[in-house]
């Protein structure tokens, strides 16, 4: 069942993606190298506290982490770990919280320093599909008009379009209907309408489109140890343009970062108490 949200339920969705840019925001800040990944888990636990939310992902199916940090050939559900950033990785940073009962979800591909041309390439026309598709959820259009838009985008290069995880309604729940495909023939007809809350999410294999989870049982790989790249927004269908609640681009991130980063590391070597004050 397909959920059309209120005004006022809308104005909630605000608030929630408002949250998860900001999170967003500051791990990619704090996404270069040296860092590790359960630092990255723990700065978005840590801000999402702070704002009063709870992680949409924690406790979800059994996951445990607030955080899902894909690096390089990792296309999803990857789990936060000592692993080390480093120069020339990069990195998917899929995150979502609850504020106030309602959920937002978001997910941007961060450079880790220095990158190699085809990382670039392949974090560039990831996007901009993405964008293809958000520009196509307009009113009157379908879900298959969205898929169409974002295959049509990443088609042309030869890139490998991820079947086995799509997008997904989005509010009370963290997956409601319906399925967002990225992928026309897999995507339905079903008629977007005005309030209408989606997630559409891209995951682009530089190779083959194929993929595997490995043993974990959580994080998904490319088949043939390519890169992928993943870019996600939470969206609300309006009379006209879509309307993006996890708009990341146009937030200042005003948290001193490297500030909680080195925090967090303090504490890390010290115990969740941090150093005995005498």
């Amino acid at each position: 069942m397909v959920y059309v949200k209120s005004k006022r339920e809308l104005e909630l969705m605000r608030q929630s993606g408002k949250l998860v840019a900001k999170v967003l925001m500051s791990l990619a800040n704090a996404a270069v190298p040296g860092t590790k990944l359960i630092e990255l888990d723990q700065l978005a636990e840590e801000m999402t506290l702070s704002f009063g939310a709870k992680p949409s992902f924690k406790g979800y199916i059994g996951y445990k982490h607030t955080l899902c940090a894909s690096v390089n050939e990792q296309v999803v559900h990857g789990i936060p770990s000592d692993r080390t950033l480093n120069d020339g990785d990069i990195i998917g940073l899929d995150f979502g919280l609850s504020y106030q009962g309602f959920h937002g979800d978001s997910a941007i591909t961060v450079a880790v320093g220095n990158v190699s041309d085809e990382a670039k390439e392949l974090m560039k026309i990831t996007k901009a599909s993405l964008y293809a598709g958000i520009d196509a959820a307009r009113p009157g259009n379908t879900i298959r008009d969205v898929a169409q838009a974002i295959e049509a985008t990443i088609k042309p290069h030869g890139f490998g379009i991820v079947r086995e995880f799509v997008g997904h309604g989005i509010g009370q729940k963290l997956h409601e209907d319906p399925q967002v495909p990225n992928y026309a023939s897999g995507a339905s007809n079903l008629k977007l309408k005005p309030g209408m809350t989606i997630a559409i999410e891209p995951m682009v294999n530089r190779g083959t489109h194929k993929v595997k989870v490995l043993a974990d049982r959580w994080t998904a790989v490319t088949e043939d140890g390519q890169l992928s790249a993943h870019y996600e927004h939470t969206i609300a269908i309006t009379e006209g343009e879509p309307e993006i609640l996890t708009a990341w681009e146009n937030v200042l991130d005003d948290t001193n970062t490297q500030v909680l980063i080195t925090h967090l590391k303090e504490r890390s070597k010290y115990g969740q108490r941090g150093p005995n004050p005498a």
